[in-house]
Parts: structure tokens; sequence; C-alpha cells
């Protein structure tokens, strides 16, 4: 009797729900209710884990019927050896198509036994099957011909099919079964495909008596096939090449197409000149003549994969030795690159937008987005680099990738997600062996459930596994999509495009000779740099060689050419442990271009660069470099400074974070993202908050050795600080003012303010290779005589009693800026009316001011400077605009509260609306004012220092220009329009200054 224990309930237990499962089963000899389990448990099992069980089991079922008498032998086979058991039946589970094989040759399922043909025999096979026997120099000729030779062909490569496919699914039914890789799916599929082609040749001749005495002819592949890359079920896209009589060779094309193509698969000579409006068949000079004339850049890049497969082996290699080193400068035609990608998006247009999310290979995400940008990344840096000439998708990322034209990281990404979409692609065509790329609706669980299990990806996380699919189908996708886009449209690629072939390979007096044309003054000089960038072979020097082109032609497009890769080689070796830094500029946007225009340009970016790499990351997006709000700035800087405990720490994160704050505007500003008045209050904000961030670190440092804060302790920016208007080489002018804390007397409390005060201008002063932190104190009562705090009563007693009409010009920019707010304000309210005075200035006062400013045009102008050029104290330069300015707000602004303002735009356009300055006038002043400042500021960042002269001539003056904005290559041009400027600037200076 049996044991109940080990007896079947239900068909349902190895995943057979079909009506039918159990009757098929008992004819099988696979179900029996008073049997032993153990007898056909292996089968069963391994029905419950094929793609579709009752599919398999209905397979089987036909096997049997097909050949009663050799079932046993079949059922046998089944239990003993798992490997042909997870193979056929993986096989039968996945494809209708194969069973319908089977049950026309029940026999052929030997071929799934250990006993397999080996790839390298598959020719010969195929061959066989035809009667096509010798190997001449065009191929064999088949004894077969007409439908008797189609349906030999068919089912000998029908029976090599399936054995491709037991190998690649066997290992979803049975472990035991080695899990085939996608390279070797692939690469099988393609082989069997050249087998299946050559065969269909060797029966083309045979209907062509005598052709291979009349005509030689060669078969290229193309496109997948040409890549070792084929599915299950692809058009085979091939091109003719002839010699000798081309209509024999036609007639013999023809005949191989169709017998392939009613045997096998479908083939495709759409890829040849002008297209299926051609002809069939070319000879090498005709293919020749028409790439050299009239080929698109689509039909360049189709050839990347060609490559003889079959016919006459040296009318191939000829045919290759011309087509080949078209591939290879392809990308020297004007605007590849853009045509390449305007092909790929015509291509997504025309899929329907409701498959665009479904499409495997033409969609979004799809298989194309990966080709694309593969093979536009080998069509522009193949030229020079030979081991990017690759055939296969695979294989070519690997090489982008070794080579540094690809991040490391991204290439695995995307080949494992064009591995899975392949994959993906295999298993959908299998059911049925119909060309198809649409992945199922997500409505259709059925469907999406086989798919699943043949991918071999189960219930998961809650997730059924049709669920669980459709997740890692989408998140593939957006992998490929990302990174495409991010690859395929990088805008360096367009740059490498523009550097000629021939620019790529040089010898170094080549080299030379083309650096010379490009711009550099010594490009021996520059040669070395090249060298020292590109020495070795670290990936680093790899990257580096890909990138020195592109970079080599921007920089030759800036001021200063030498010194900007002189510059580029500092930075690069200073970064060289930093491993994102090289990453950036061959992947993120347009960093490259902008990184060539500011090395080329400034002398003050490159120091800036070394000490604060993290900003390159900004210069991929304009928005990062100019929408910064100063609160925030303010906040971070704070922030960053609290963390310290030890005070020369807290100071020199401060200093840190002013540097980032100093390159990020001054890459906003060389680049043209920010205008002047922006320049000016970003760096009068990142100024205000290091005041601000390393007052109150040294106020916490003297308050605790002192026992408590004795005094609270304001600072008040003057000048160009206080007015918002400081440039990159600009002091920061204050006052600093205290009040005592409460029982604390008021010496005490200066003391402790000044030393305070002392502390903060000896830390942010100190020496480093930032731009100099001077705060200036000049300004304070009895200027360097006097204390450098005071406080708040006893600013009010001097200025009251002893202040000069100089000292109430000076308070007009005064501003609070950091330290206590209240007594910042309460400063502010203290000196409105020494500024602002109620009855305005007397005629002795204006003459004055008059002889104050006249004494400062003649005695503080630098000996040698031009005063027509000088930016500062020249004619119509800024100390003129804001003289004539301030003597309008000493004189008015008690009248006009709108003149009460630190700003000199803010009170130049006051002035213009209240009547005292005609529009015309306050117009000239203002765009002298904006200029002198643009060019005094761009002429620091040039020099790297800072000064208010604009140069004289030479690559500093072109190098200012350029900063500038001025877009003429002539930068006398610019000379003389900022002198122009200037001038109008003085004439109305003149008449609003010295005329009553």
């Amino acid at each position: 009797m049996a044991d109940p224990a080990r007896s079947v309930p239900s068909t349902a237990r190895f995943g057979l729900t079909g009506d039918q499962a159990e009757r098929e089963l008992r004819a099988a000899g696979l179900w029996d209710d008073s049997g032993p389990l153990s007898d056909y448990e292996p089968i069963l099992t391994s029905l419950s884990r094929a793609p579709e069980p009752d599919v398999a089991l209905r397979g089987l079922d036909r096997v049997r019927e097909a050949d009663p008498d050799g079932w046993p032998e079949l059922r046998a086979a089944l239990v003993e050896d798992r490997q042909l058991r997870g193979r056929l039946i993986a096989v039968l589970g996945s494809s209708t198509a194969m069973a319908d094989h089977l049950a026309v040759r029940p026999s052929e399922w030997r071929r799934l036994t250990s006993a397999r043909t080996p790839v390298d025999g598959y020719t010969g096979a195929l061959l066989a099957a035809v009667g096509a026997e010798g190997d001449g120099p065009q191929g064999p000729v088949a004894r077969l011909r007409g439908r008797k030779a189609v349906r030999a062909l068919r089912f000998a490569y029908r029976g090599l099919l399936m054995e491709v496919a037991g190998d690649d699914l066997g290992h979803v039914v049975e472990s035991s079964v080695p899990p085939a890789d996608y390279v070797a799916v692939t690469a099988q599929l393609t082989d069997l495909a050249e087998a299946a082609l050559r065969a269909a040749l060797a029966v083309a001749w045979a209907d062509q008596e005598g052709a291979q005495d009349q005509a030689r002819l060669t078969v290229i592949a193309m496109g997948k096939c040409g890549g070792h890359e084929l599915n299950y079920v692809s058009d085979v896209d091939i091109v003719f090449v002839a010699e000798d009589d081309l209509a024999v060779a036609t007639r013999v094309a023809s005949t191989m197409m169709r017998v392939a193509g009613e045997a096998c698969f479908e083939v495709d000579a759409a890829l040849r000149p002008e297209g299926k409006a051609g002809a069939l068949v070319r000879t090498v000079d005709g293919h020749a003549s028409y790439y050299k004339r009239w080929a698109r850049t689509w039909e360049f890049q189709a050839l990347l994969k060609a490559r003889p497969i079959a016919g006459d082996r040296e009318l191939g290699e000829e045919y290759m030795g011309v087509v080949r080193p078209m591939v290879w400068s392809a990308a020297d035609r004007e605007n590849f690159v853009a045509d390449v990608q305007e092909m790929r998006r015509r291509v997504e247009k025309h899929v329907p937008s409701e498959l665009i999310e479904r499409d495997l290979k033409l969609g979004r995400g799809g298989l194309r987005d990966v080709e694309f940008a593969v093979q536009l990344l080998q069509l522009v840096h193949g030229r020079a680099d030979e081991t990017l000439r690759l055939s296969s998708t695979v294989d070519a990322l690997a090489a982008l990738g070794a080579g540094g034209y690809v991040g490391r990281t991204d290439a695995a990404e995307l080949t494992e997600s064009y591995r899975f979409m392949r994959t993906l692609e295999h298993r959908l065509q299998l059911q049925r062996l119909r060309r198809t790329h649409l992945f199922p609706a997500e409505e259709d669980t059925v469907e999406l459930r086989r798919l699943a299990r043949s991918m071999g990806i189960g219930p998961e996380g809650g997730r059924s596994a049709a669920q669980a699919l459709q997740a890692e189908f989408r998140k593939q996708a957006n992998h490929i999509r990302r990174l495409h886009e991010k690859l395929f449209y990088r805008p360096l690629l367009a740059a490498v495009s523009r550097v000629p072939t021939d620019a790529l390979r040089l010898t170094a007096g080549q080299a030379q000779a083309r650096l010379a044309a490009l711009g550099y003054t010594a490009p021996d000089g520059a040669l070395q740099h090249i060298k020292a960038l590109t020495s070795g072979v670290s990936r680093r020097a790899a990257i580096q060689t890909a990138l020195l082109p592109v970079l080599l032609d921007l920089l030759g497009n800036t001021p200063d050419p030498d010194g900007g890769l002189l510059a580029y080689r500092k930075v690069s070796e200073a970064l060289a442990a930093t491993p994102w830094y090289l990453r950036v500029l061959r992947d993120e946007g347009a960093v490259a271009e902008r990184l060539a225009t500011l090395l080329g340009t400034s002398k003050l970016v490159p120091d800036l660069i070394v000490r604060a790499p993290e900003v390159l990351r900004l210069l991929a997006d304009p928005r990062e470099l100019t929408h910064r709000d100063p609160a925030d700035v303010a906040a971070s800087l704070r922030s960053a400074v609290k963390r310290h405990g030890y005070l020369g720490n807290a100071v020199a994160a401060a200093r840190s974070l002013r540097r980032h704050e100093i390159l990020r505007v001054a890459c906003g500003d060389l680049l043209g993202f920010l205008d002047v008045e922006s320049v000016c209050a970003a760096l009068s904000s990142v100024w205000g908050a290091v005041l601000q961030a390393a007052l109150a670190a040294v106020d916490r440092a003297e308050a605790a050795a002192d026992g408590g804060h004795l005094a609270r302790i304001a600072v008040i920016g003057m000048g160009r600080l206080g007015g918002a208007e400081l440039g990159y080489g600009s002091d920061a002018d204050v006052l600093f003012v205290c009040e005592p804390a409460d029982g604390v007397s008021d010496q005490d409390a200066v003391r402790y303010a000044g030393r305070v005060a002392q502390s903060l201008r000896k830390l942010l002063g100190s020496p480093s290779g930032d731009p100099p932190l001077h705060v200036d104190v000049d300004l304070r009562p009895e200027g360097k005589n006097g204390p450098l705090v005071r406080t708040l009563e006893s600013y009010r007693a001097y200025y009251t009693q002893w202040a000069e009409v100089w000292e109430a010009q000076a308070l007009l920019r005064a501003s609070p800026i950091a330290g206590d707010e209240d007594l910042g304000a309460r400063f502010i309210e203290m000196i409105e009316p020494i500024r602002y005075p109620r009855d305005g200035l007397d005629t002795a006062q204006i003459r004055e001011i008059r002889r104050i400013k006249a004494r400062v045009d003649t005695e503080r102008l630098p000996r040698g400077a031009n005063p027509n050029t000088h930016t500062k104290l020249g004619r119509g330069g800024l100390a003129d605009v804001e003289w004539t300015l301030q003597l309008i707000q000493l004189r008015h602004a008690h009248a006009h509260p709108a003149l009460r303002t630190t700003s000199t735009l803010d009170g130049l356009r006051a002035a213009a609306e209240a009547g005292l300055v005609d529009d015309a006038d306050a117009a000239a002043l203002r765009e002298s004012w904006l200029l002198a400042t643009h060019v005094r500021n761009a002429a620091t960042l040039v020099r790297g220092k800072s000064t208010d002269q604009l140069p004289g001539s030479g690559r500093e003056l072109a190098a200012t220009a350029a900063a500038v904005g001025h877009t003429g290559a002539d930068p006398g041009a610019f000379v003389d329009a900022y002198l122009r400027t200037t001038r109008r600037a003085r004439g109305v200076v003149e008449r609003l200054f010295y005329e009553d």
C-alpha cells in the first residue's frame, strides 16, 4: 500500500493548473494516485520551475504523442539527466515555437543532452544539411536546391537554435545547468546566423550554375550581426560587394536572401548605398565613390559594425580596407555630433506615444539609447584611440570605461542595464520566435509572470513576480535614459569632434606648429605641459589625453592660452588626488569649456580653485553660481565657525568659506552670469558674514579669558563695505563701537572691545594663500591717532564737537555690518544729523570738500599711473562720481529723504528723481561708475592681485577687455570706449561738483 504522505493531492502543487494537466500527466506516466511520488517527482518539480508549467507540460505531451514509441526513453532520460531535464522543460515552458519544432521532429530532444553541437561546428552542420562540401575562395556549392534546400536548412537551423535556447534557459529550471552569459548567447546566435547565410549562399550558387566562375561576391554583416550580438529573432542586416559580372552577382545575392528568409530569418540589405532604391550589389569602387561623395552621417555610423562573413574573403578584406578609414574620420564632418543626436531624436519620435515607455528597442531608456551613445563616443574618440574600434556594444563600453572616456561606474551600470534589456528582449522573442520589442502592458499579468519566471525573477518584498519584473524594468530603463542623456548630449563631445583627426595624432613638430596656429606664443613650453599631463598609463593620463585636444582649442580662444594651459597643469597636479576632478570635466556639461575660459583669462581663479576645488562642480549649472541667497551664505559661515572651539580654527573656517564664495562670484562674473551690481553686493555680503562670524568667535574667546562679556560690540561698515560696493581687492573700512555690559565701566568695556577688535584684525589679516582680508580703521575719529574702539557716547561727543566736513562725508556710507544689531542701529540713528545736516552745507564747507578732492586728485594718484585709465582716481572714475554724489547728499539730503542711502547708484537715481541732476547727467555718471567698477574688478581677476589701473596693452589688456564682456578682436576699441564713457562723466563732474 502506498504511503499517503507520499501521494500527490493536487497538480496545482507543481504549478500545473490547466484543465488538461492531470490527463496529460497520466498519459505521460507522470501521475498515479497509488504510486510513490519519487517515481515522477523530479520531472514534476522541474515543471513547477518552468516559466509556464502548463505550456511546458503540453509541449512534453505533444512530443509523447508525436513519438509514443520513443517516449519511455525520453521519460527515463528526464529522470536521470538533470541538465537535459532543465534544458528541455525550460525551452518548452518558454517557447511554443520550439514545441512546434519538436512535435514535428520529436527525436530532436537529443540535441539538449551533453552531446550538443559545438559553436565552431554550426557552419559545417548547416552546409551538410544542404549537401554543400568543400571550401573554395567563395565558399562551397550545395547539392540541394529549391524547396528541398529551404526545408533542410530550416529544420537544421531550428534544431541548432533550440540548442542555444537550452543553454540559455536551462539554469532557470535546474541549477545544475551552468547559466549562460548574455554575451555568449548573442555570440552563439550570431555564429549560427553566419552559418545560415553561408549555407544559403551555397544554395544560391547552386541555383545559378557556373556563377562562381563569372562573378566574385562577398557578404558584409552590418548592425547586430556585424557586432556579434544578434537576437533570437532579428533582421540580419547585410551589404553585398561584387566584382566582374554584377548581373550574375545580383541574381546570386537575391537568391541567397530569399533562401535565408524562407528558411531562417529575414535578410535586410537596406543599409546599402542609397538604401532600397540603390543597386543590390556594387563594386568596391562603387561603394567608395558613394561614401566619399554622398553618404550621410548615419551611414558611417552603420559601417561601424561592418565585417565580411561569407563569400569571397579577399574581396571582403579589400572592401573593409576602403571603408574602415572612412568610418574613423566621419566625426570630422561638419555638425557630425548634432546629426547623430538628431537621428536618435527622429527615431524616438516615430514610436507611438502610448508605447514610448514599453518599447525595449526604440523607446526611452531602450536599447537604442545605449547603442547610439556608445557609437557616438566611439566615433568621436576612436579617431585617435584604436582600442575603441570594436563592433560589440558591450566590448566598446568596457573599452570606453577603461580608457577614461566614460566613468567606470557609469560604464558598469550601463552595461548591466543593457544586458538586462537584451535578455528581456530574448525572452520575449523566444515564445513564438517572432520579432518583438514590446514589454507587456501592466494589465497583462499572465505574460508578465511568464516573462519574470523566464528571467529568474520571483516574488519579493510583498510584490508578485510580475510586479517585481515591472519595477526592475523601470529601474533599468531609468538608468539607461539618465546615462544616455549624460553621455549622448555631453557638450564636450561636440567640442572633441571639432578637433580635426590629424590634430589628435601629431608628431612633436606637428604639435608645436598646431599650438602656434592656435595662438600659443611658447608652443614648446605648451608641449611640455601636455607631456606632463598625459605621460604614463594611468587612468588619469588616459582621461587627460581625451580632454586635452579640446582644452587646447578652448584655451586657444582665450586671451592667454599659454597662461591658461600652465594654470590647467597646476590645477590638475594640485587636484590629482581629487577623484571627481577629471570626471567632472569629462562628464558634466560645459564645465571644461567654462574652466578653459576662466583659466585663460584670470590669474586669481586658478589659485582659488586649488584651495576651493568644490566650486568646479558649480560650473555645470549657471544657477549654482548666481542664485545663492546672501542670508544662506552668512548662516552657513556662522554655523561652520561655531563648530570650532579653537579660535584659530574658527577664523580659518571663516576664511575658507570666504574663499569658496569669492571663487563662486568670480566664476559667475567672468562667465557673464553676474552683473556688476550683483558682484559687488555678493562680495560685500561675504565680507559682512566673515566679520560677523569671526567677531562672534573672538568675542567668545575673549569672554572666556575675562570671565564674561564686558561689552556689546558693533562693527559699522564704511566706504565700499557700507555701501555694499566692494570689489575683489577692496579693504573692509570699519568703525568699532562698544557699550559696557551691566556693571562694567566705560574704560573696562573699551579695553575689552579693543582687545577683541585688535585680535579680529590680526587673525583676519594674517598672511595666507587667499585674497587678503585687511580690516581698515583709518576712518575712525582722529584717524590713526584715535582709539581703535569708542563707546556710543564717545562717538556722539566727538561728532557733535569736533567732526570735520570730510568725516560727515565718510559717514554717508556708514551701515551696521556685524555684532550687536541694536547697538549698530542706535549708532546709525546717532549719526543721522551729522551726515545729513539740517541746513545742508555752507559755502566754506563746500569749498573745503572741493579742496580735499583736488588734493586727492593730485597727491594720491600713484606715480606713473595714467589719469585717463585709473579706475579709482582717474578722470571720470569712481572717486569723481562718488564725490559728486556725496556733495549732493550733504547739501540736499535733509530736504530729500530718498538721498539718504549708502548706495552710489541708488543715490544717483534719487538725485535725478529729485531734479537735482539731469537724467542724461545721471545716466552718464551711472554708466561710468559701473564701467570703472567692472574694469577694476576684471583687472584684479586678470592680474591675480588688487589693482586700480586698466592695463595699457598686451594680453592683460585683452584679458581685461574679455572679462568685461568686450567681444571685439581689438582691445584698443575697448580702451576707446572706456575713455569715451569716462570723458562724458568727467564733463558732468566738472559742472556738478565744481560749479555752484
